[in-house]
């Protein structure tokens, strides 16, 4: 301790105190910055990198995954915050707003001399009954596509406008719904997202089947294929160089165009096994078409003998799509063509090429039972497409939740006003001894900043609207705030959800988060982390 420090013991007190006042004014700045996102009526920001490129967007996700943020302690808020969205999907910019506001709760109380341990008990206290509360307050409900939907759609409504968030619902819960085979756990890995520049967002759509990103390679080769049988094949149909050096030498023409011709009898061999799979399961008649989607490549000689046998090919497609063309199709992908028979094949009703430009693509629909589907977001630019896509994801995650944990939280800010209600109750406060009361009280308070926000961003009264709610909640109702109006309204009867887990997962971290920040009361600078201290010379 310096000189000046042991004469003015105060002076040690008040850079701690800073300290701490630094990190509520981080806590409360980021809330600030992020308020006016929140819900179906917030606002959207703008993000401009050094490059000029710009993005719109009001995810809370995106905001805090892409802003620069400076300062330490709302860096720290800002990876807790997305750490949510990678857990469960969404209430990022709900985990801000908890975290900015039991720090300004906090604030109260410590001003007055009360000390932050004194806070952070309460605090710790008061989200074990939140969470106690939050599971009585839960709605165990089946999986209903009618839920699905009113879940999907409260989601997307407060990332995009109204009409288009209605139009997207029924796509987002039928690609679930389609990939869902329980009493397994959907896996959205299956639901593939694909984006084309084309037309409006109106204009997106669910695709029971398989979307790939290229065509055919012969401009001879049918642009429709209906009845197709599918053949999924990883075999080479070109020819190939050896793994290692090597070399064929020879002394003259006739040598050059023996080995040629034996390189390509090679390849054809392939090909005619292939044809004549085709000539046994489609016989003579037009009514079914043979498809080949090929991982490897197919050479222009290949592609020619392919095409005078009536045959649509598609070379070089993607893993990922190989394995997914199973699902969707049926059949088994083969490695060789020595032993290719019916029972391999897979069958859709319709394969056909769409040309956007000089862009080319091949949809595989009408199949029998599609394990995996394409969402096409279409969009007239890249920066519609952006949020669109940023959306769907959130909505396919907030159906996620449902069918896992088998139930809902009534929204529009219902929970938090009836776990307010349940904090400040008689009955709880008298299990609380102390001084951490104060806590209970912060915490309480702090809740609702949610339906305070919503009511701001709606351009409602706050004082009006919660004075509402809290009267009805009183009554013994569930409420939450209607955007359009202001007053109370049952979110049951509107179809407005929120997830359970986005629920509770937003009480545990935002409390962690500000509990560790009250109790942080000096900043250091430090080595960099992980490294080792120099042992320095040797003595």
């Amino acid at each position: 301790m310096s000189a000046a420090q042991l004469l003015n013991p105060k002076a040690e007190s008040r850079r701690r105190g800073e300290a701490l006042k630094v990190n509520i004014a981080a806590g409360e700045g980021l809330q600030q910055v992020l308020a006016s996102n929140l819900g179906p009526m917030g606002t959207l920001k703008m993000l401009v990198d050094g490059a000029g490129a710009i993005k719109l967007t009001k995810d809370g996700n995106i905001l805090l995954r892409e802003m620069q943020i400076q300062n330490p302690t709302a860096v720290m808020i800002a990876r807790a915050a997305t750490a949510q969205d990678d857990i469960t999907g969404d209430g990022t910019t709900s985990v801000v707003l908890m975290v900015g506001e039991l720090l300004k709760q906090a604030d109260r109380y410590i001003s007055e001399g009360l000390h932050p341990r004194v806070i952070t008990d309460g605090y710790e206290l008061t989200k074990t009954e939140a969470l106690k509360f939050l599971d009585t307050f839960k709605m165990e409900k089946e999986v209903d596509r009618e839920l699905l939907r009113s879940v999907a759609r409260t989601s997307l409504s407060t990332k995009l406008n109204t009409s288009l968030a209605e139009q997207l619902t029924p796509d987002i819960v039928d690609a679930v719904l389609a990939i869902y085979n329980p009493p397994e756990k959907p896996d959205l890995h299956m639901i593939e997202i694909m984006t084309m520049q084309h037309r409006t967002a109106a204009d997106t759509q669910l695709i029971r089947g398989l979307a790939l990103d290229h065509g055919a390679r012969h401009p001879d080769m049918p642009k429709r294929v209906e009845n197709a049988f599918i053949l999924t094949l990883n075999v080479s149909l070109e020819y190939e160089k050896s793994e290692i050096n090597s070399g064929f030498y020879y002394s003259s023409a006739e040598q050059r165009e023996k080995l040629v011709e034996s390189e390509r009898r090679f390849v054809d061999e392939k090909l005619r096994k292939i044809i004549e799979l085709k000539k046994e399961v489609c016989g003579t008649d037009n009514k079914h078409g043979f498809v080949i989607i090929n991982q490897k490549g197919i050479d222009p000689l290949s592609l020619d003998v392919l095409v005078k046998n009536g045959i649509y090919a598609l070379r070089r497609a993607k893993r990922r799509n190989m394995e997914r063309l199973q699902l969707i199709c049926g059949g088994t992908a083969q490695n060789s063509v020595d032993d290719l028979t019916p029972d391999v094949l897979g069958w859709a009703g319709t394969v056909y090429e769409h040309q956007l430009g000089e862009e080319k693509y091949t949809f595989i629909e009408d199949v029998k039972e599609a394990k995996s589907v394409t969402l096409l977001i279409k969009g007239p630019n890249v920066h519609t497409i952006t949020q669109i896509k940023d959306a769907v994801r959130d909505g396919l995650r907030s159906v996620y939740n449902m069918i896992v944990d088998k139930s809902v939280v009534p929204g529009a800010g219902a929970f938090q006003i009836a776990c307010a209600a349940r904090l400040s109750s008689e009955s709880f406060r008298k299990t609380v001894k102390g001084k951490a009361k104060w806590g209970v009280t912060a915490f309480a308070d702090a809740l609702l900043v949610i339906p305070k926000t919503l009511a701001a961003n709606s351009g409602h009264d706050i004082q009006d609207a919660l004075a509402a709610l809290q009267d009805e909640c009183a009554d013994g109702n569930i409420v939450g705030l209607n955007l359009t109006t202001g007053e109370p309204m049952d979110p049951v009867q509107e179809g407005v959800y929120d997830s359970f887990r986005v629920l509770r997962n937003c009480i545990a971290s935002s409390t962690g988060i500000a509990s560790n920040l009250l109790l942080c009361d000096e900043m250091l600078k430090a080595r960099q982390m992980g490294r080792q201290p120099d042992p320095g010379p040797d003595m």
